[in-house]
């Protein structure tokens, strides 16, 4: 028996799981893979006569560990070969590793064919067929995220499709994740915009029609939008806003907190891709990338804050 066979049967063998691998488990049986892989598989090369591509599940199980963990390429290669159950996850053994430029094409392959929308779009369907996303209500909200404001570049400039916004006292620079989710924070709509685009403007956008309730921040309080909403048929449980010289009234502070404990179910979603995974900072030039970056983290977010459930049924 080989070195590299004694060393998989003592990892088999071990007595402890660490964190990472229970983690990794879990995915492995949550995930529905054939349904994921359908769309990819219908732009995917077909083998030829040439060099036989690497499978599209492996590197689509690299990409999301890509995201679980906050890795660049050459970080990512990097932790395939230090990590077993990295690897036993990609299905992917030591002689068969894809360096950090496959990884590369691979983003760049999904985001040309905008396959993380679809991959989203699968994820919503998915989790409203089994009714685990439930569309009577959506809450609105959005999310800053700074991007690098550097202008050593080629066109020595900042990014022109980002832009500053000013929260409180202070200005970020960067993009804006707009979502509508349902009642329990499961997301099933996302927008990106520039950072400076007032997140009134894309309400609608992360509506999707059939809801009978919307919940949202002061940020998206209007009159006109309250007034269209009631008109179809609607209950309007955005936050009340004070208006100028005015205060809240006691019914109007009643009113938010009872609305909150509904509307602050959004934030567990923002919680796990900024706080569990990581992200807090674009990582490309030009909102389509991070765009694609953003459907695909918020869809295995989905994933993750419904597993417990999944795994009942």
């Amino acid at each position: 028996m080989s070195q590299a066979s004694f060393a998989d049967l003592a990892y088999t063998h071990k007595k402890k799981l660490t964190r990472k691998e229970r983690f990794l488990t879990e995915m492995e049986q949550l995930l529905p893979w054939p349904q994921l892989l359908q769309p990819i598989l219908k732009r995917y090369p077909k083998p030829g006569q040439g060099r036989r591509p690497i499978r599209a599940e492996v590197l689509l199980r690299i990409y999301f560990l890509q995201q679980w963990y906050g890795l660049s390429d050459p970080a990512m290669e990097d932790h395939l070969y230090d990590s077993e159950a990295m690897r036993r996850f990609a299905q992917v053994d030591l002689e068969h590793i894809p360096d950090e430029t496959t990884l590369c094409k691979f983003r760049h392959f999904l985001e040309a064919h905008e396959l993380t929308a679809a991959l989203f779009r699968l994820t919503e369907q998915y989790l409203a067929e089994r009714a685990v996303l439930v569309r009577m209500g959506t809450i609105v909200d959005a999310t800053i995220i700074s991007a690098s404001g550097s202008t050593k570049n080629q066109a020595q400039a900042r990014d022109p499709e980002m832009a500053s916004t000013k929260k409180g006292r202070t200005w970020y620079f960067g993009l804006k994740a707009h979502i509508g989710s349902d009642l329990q924070g499961r997301v099933h709509r996302v927008v990106v915009t520039a950072a400076s685009v007032h997140d009134s403007q894309v309400m609608a956008e992360c509506c999707h029609g059939e809801e009978q309730v919307i919940y949202g921040d002061k940020a998206y309080a209007s009159a006109a939008g309250q007034q269209a909403a009631e008109a179809r048929g609607q209950t309007w449980r955005v936050h009340r806003k004070a208006k100028r010289g005015r205060r809240l009234t006691g019914a109007d502070r009643a009113f938010n907190r009872k609305s909150n404990r509904v509307r602050a179910r959004v934030e567990h979603v923002f919680g796990v891709i900024k706080h569990l995974w990581g992200y807090r900072r674009g990582r490309y030039r030009g909102l389509a990338k991070n765009a694609a970056h953003l459907f695909t983290l918020f869809a295995l977010a989905n994933w993750y804050l419904v597993r417990r459930e999944l795994a009942g049924t």
